[in-house]
């Protein structure tokens, strides 16, 4: 019997770890810590925007069988969020191809 509650735990933590793709850690303004097959474009210009308006947080990205989906920290403002993701090479939103309305 407590080897089904062992497993048990064992299989809700494995469903529930978090498991982003990459990691992106900013204090002040400078990128301290990464984690990931980071695109050097997207290093960069997270690097550039940093630099001009500093900030601290930390960026995840997630990716599934359908979308790749920014994860930012509280700490970073609304404005810097919208750049970031502007320079984020790849879509967030599903593509529509091949469907009608």
């Amino acid at each position: 019997m407590e080897y089904v509650l062992v497993l048990a735990v064992v299989v809700i933590f494995i469903v529930f770890k978090d498991r982003p793709i990459m990691v992106l850690k900013f204090e002040n303004g400078e990128l301290t810590k990464t984690k990931g097959d980071v695109p050097t474009g997207f290093q960069t210009s997270c690097k550039e925007i940093a630099h001009k308006t500093p900030f601290s947080g930390q960026i995840k990205v997630y990716k599934n069988r359908f979308t790749t989906k920014i994860d930012f920290s509280k700490d970073i403002p609304g404005k810097i969020k919208q750049r970031i993701r502007n320079v984020f090479p790849h879509s967030s939103q599903p593509s529509k191809k091949g469907k009608r309305a």
